[in-house]
Parts: structure tokens; C-alpha cells; sequence
């Protein structure tokens, strides 16, 4: 099958694995809403920045890491350097992961009073840490079926995940219940866990056949397999863990700028909350169709730049871009037609409408950067891709700190459509200096790769 046609076909699985995700998502926070009450699901919310902050740290980069050197791998013909690739990041996601269960458990308490606000968060804290290590050997298995350019176990396994949270919250909830008992909001955050570990039961079965295929353990491939994963994992670490950070940082500071602007604190969270909660929610529905594209697009490209097809990379990265950036278009043509009557219509807001008819315009950078930031990936440039999202991310905290005190929660908006441009604009001058390179550089068959490799 061609790397066209292996994209098309695992950006349409992932792509519907995601919507019916969603789908189940969006009704089961309606339960959520109705079964705990409001200030309850604001606790349960509170604890995400932590839970994601320590995910992007033990997996976000390994994975994406992984999944590159795995693509890479098969493609030189060398698929057991690709399991020893698959063990290190094992070795290295389940550790940190590991670490991170000991800390949190030892300062939920302070996390959860002083970085979080409120102490009733720490039970919630103790109790989702243990979803990190079933997550990161999920993320593992997830990276080396992305390698392999395989995506129906990935779709799966988030279909169960889902599954299963959503079955243990609600047969937790009915029980207690039913025993005389009130149910707690941390069942919530349990049934995290119990997706993440009926997820990886049913990933499991990739494992056994990697150990089943192996060609013998050796401590000296490990380390090298190991050393080469961190250092492609290390930018890419930094820049999710950064991203999740300041994402947390901008969640503190966009109301108070708003009290800057002259609000009251009421109107400021209120305002924040038809942003996030309303507005940004629907611009970014359909990016579950680029987002699916951007995870398959990564190893497509690795795969034809090993096998030194220039003219094929360039093809696959074009067509990938100009699709994102068609439905960038169509997306905002969409929104600004309709956003005023989706806000009365979906939110009863008409200050809902208003954000959606300037978000839109984010819409084709939005989802054409996906396309562009995975094939600076795909390339092995994730040095790069760190300094982008830093910039971009750096002009948006700018939009919060100096335009909000000024123009209101519409220099919030500017900010966040300039720091797309920014994005977008940097990827493709770094991918056209890549095409460059890649253009002179003498193509050499797989067949002769592999044997350049071993003399």
C-alpha cells in the first residue's frame, strides 16, 4: 500500500474513532453535570493541568519519539532495532511515570491548597496519579503502532478507554447509591484509571508479540535505543510540557487581565468560561479530523525520507497541508456565517456568538499547522518545532498580559490568531530550508541503505 493511500486510510480510523469518542465524551459530561453538580465537576476540572502536566512530562515526547524511530526502522529493514526502540520507551515512560505517582502522593496535599486553591482536590490527586503508568504503556504502544503505520489498535484502545470510564463511573455511581450512600466526585477521577487499564488490557496483546518476535535482550541495545529516543524526545518534551504549563499560567491570568479591563470578578470568569467552555470548544471540533492526520502524517514522512524518495515526502506533505488547510477555510467560512446563530442557538449567548466570529478566522492556521508541525517532526527536526510552539505560545501570554488590560477579551482573541499566523508561517520557511537540503542530498535506494548501515 502507498503512503498516500496508508495516510488516507489511518487518518479515516483514527478520524472516526475520534468523533465517536467525542460523541460519547459530550454526553457523558452532561451526566457528569447532572449527577455531581457544578462546583463538584469544578473540582474534578481542577485537577487536569496537574494529571496533564505530569502526562506530557513521562510520554508526550517519548511517543511521538518513538513512533518516528520505529517508522524508521522498519523502513531500513531492522525491525529489531525497532523492539528495542519499544522497550527503552517502556523503560523510560513507566519510570518517570513511577516518580510521578511518588511525588504527587507525598505533596497533594500543597498542590492541591496552594497551587490548585482548594484543598478538596487532594483525594482527586492521589487517586488520578495512578492512571500515569497505565497511560504511558499505552502511549508506548500507541507510538509503535503510529511506526508501523498501523492505526486501528490506537482507535480501539481509545474507544475502550472510553468505554470503560464511562461504564465505571456510572455502575460506581448507581451502587454507592443504591447502598444508602453518597457518591463522591472521585469516582470521576477513578474511572480515569480504569479506562487507561482496560485500554492497556486490550493493547497488551502488541506487547506479547513484540517479546514473542525479539532477538534476544541486550543491555548495550537498550541504552543505545534509549539514548537515541531522548534525544529526539527531549524538545519535543519541553515543548509539550512547556505548552501545558503556560496553558495553566494563561487559565490563572486571563481573568485577572479581565479585572485589569475593569470587570468585576464575576464578569471576568464569566467571560473566560463562554470562551473555553462555549466558543473555543466548537472552533476546535473539527480538528479531530487534522489531528488524526497530523499522528499518521509523522511516520508516512519518516518512512519515504528513509527510503530517500525527496519527490515523494514533498508530495505527502503537500497534499496533507493543502487538505488541513481546506477545511481550514471551509471551517471558517462556516463559523462566520454562522457562529452568531450557533452561539444563540447551542448556548443561549449571544457573547458566545461574538468569539466564535473571531476565532474562526484562527481556523486554516489552526489546522494547517497540525499538518506542518508533524512533518517537521516526521523529519527529525523537533529542535525546531520546540521554538515554534514557544514563539507562538509566547505572543499568545503576550495577548493575555498587555492587550487584554487594554482592548478586553478581544486582545486575548488577536493574540491567539497572531500566534497562529506566527506558527504557520515559521513552519513553512523551516520546511522549505528542510525541501532544500533534502532536494541536494544524494537519494540512496532502502536496499543500499541497509547495507551502507552494516559496512
Amino acid at each position: 500500500m502507498s503512503s498516500k493511500h496508508t495516510l488516507i486510510r489511518g487518518a479515516f480510523i483514527l478520524t472516526a474513532a475520534g468523533f465517536i469518542s467525542r460523541f460519547m465524551g459530550f454526553f457523558f459530561r452532561i451526566f457528569l453535570s447532572h449527577t455531581f453538580g457544578e462546583e463538584n465537576i469544578g473540582l474534578y476540572q481542577l485537577i487536569f493541568p496537574v494529571y496533564a502536566l505530569c502526562h506530557s512530562v513521562s510520554t508526550a515526547g517519548i511517543q511521538t519519539a518513538l513512533s518516528r524511530t520505529v517508522a524508521r526502522k522498519i523502513t531500513l529493514n531492522r525491525p529489531h532495532e525497532a523492539r528495542f526502540s519499544f522497550f527503552a520507551a517502556l523503560f523510560l515512560t513507566v519510570s518517570l511515570s513511577l516518580l510521578e505517582i511518588i511525588l504527587i502522593r507525598h505533596n497533594a496535599a500543597f498542590i492541591a491548597s496552594k497551587l490548585l486553591g482548594d484543598s478538596r482536590c487532594t483525594e482527586m490527586l492521589i487517586i488520578i496519579s495512578f492512571a500515569l503508568p497505565f497511560a504511558a504503556v499505552h502511549c508506548c504502544i500507541c507510538g509503535y503502532s503510529f511506526g508501523l503505520q498501523k492505526a486501528e489498535v490506537p482507535a480501539v484502545s481509545q474507544l475502550i478507554e472510553q468505554s470503560a470510564r464511562i461504564a465505571f463511573v456510572a455502575a460506581a455511581f448507581f451502587f454507592i447509591r443504591s447502598s444508602g450512600n453518597v457518591p463522591s466526585v472521585s469516582i470521576a477521577a477513578a474511572g480515569i484509571v480504569a479506562g487507561e487499564f482496560f485500554s492497556l488490557l486490550y493493547s497488551r496483546r502488541l506487547i506479547s508479540g513484540v517479546i514473542l518476535r525479539g532477538s534476544g535482550f541486550s543491555i548495550l541495545k537498550l541504552k543505545h535505543s534509549a539514548a537515541e529516543l531522548l534525544q529526539l524526545s527531549l524538545p519535543l518534551t519541553a515543548g509539550r510540557t512547556a505548552v501545558t504549563f503556560l496553558q495553566s499560567i494563561e487559565a490563572a491570568s486571563v481573568p485577572a487581565a479581565l479585572k485589569l479591563h475593569g470587570m468585576s470578578s464575576s464578569e471576568a470568569l464569566s467571560t473566560y468560561g463562554v470562551l473555553t467552555g462555549m466558543a473555543l470548544p466548537c472552533i476546535l471540533f473539527p480538528s479531530a479530523i487534522t489531528g488524526s492526520v497530523g499522528t499518521v502524517l509523522m511516520p508516512a514522512v519518516t518512512k519515504t525520507q528513509a527510503e530517500g524518495y525527496a519527490g515523494e515526502t514533498a508530495r505527502l506533505i503537500k497534499k496533507a497541508a493543502a487538505g488541513c488547510f481546506v477545511l481550514g477555510l471551509g471551517s471558517c467560512l462556516f463559523f462566520l456565517m454562522s457562529g452568531s446563530f450557533l452561539g444563540r442557538v447551542l448556548f443561549h449567548s449571544s457573547s458566545a456568538g461574538k468569539f466564535i466570529l473571531t476565532l474562526a478566522w484562527i481556523c486554516p492556521f489552526l489546522y494547517t499547522n497540525t499538518a506542518l508541525i508533524s512533518s517537521i517532526n516526521g523529519l527529525g527536526k523537533t529542535g525546531c518545532t520546540f521554538l515554534i510552539n514557544m514563539l507562538s505560545l509566547s505572543i499568545r501570554i503576550a495577548g493575555v498580559f498587555l492587550l487584554i488590560p487594554r482592548c478586553g477579551i478581544s486582545g486575548y482573541l488577536w493574540g491567539l490568531l497572531a500566534g497562529q499566523g506566527a506558527a504557520a508561517l515559521l513552519s513553512l520557511i523551516v520546511l522549505y530550508h528542510l525541501w532544500k537540503k533534502i532536494r541536494i542530498r544524494p537519494q540512496i535506494p532502502p536496499q543500499d541503505s541497509c547495507r551502507h548501515q552494516q559496512t
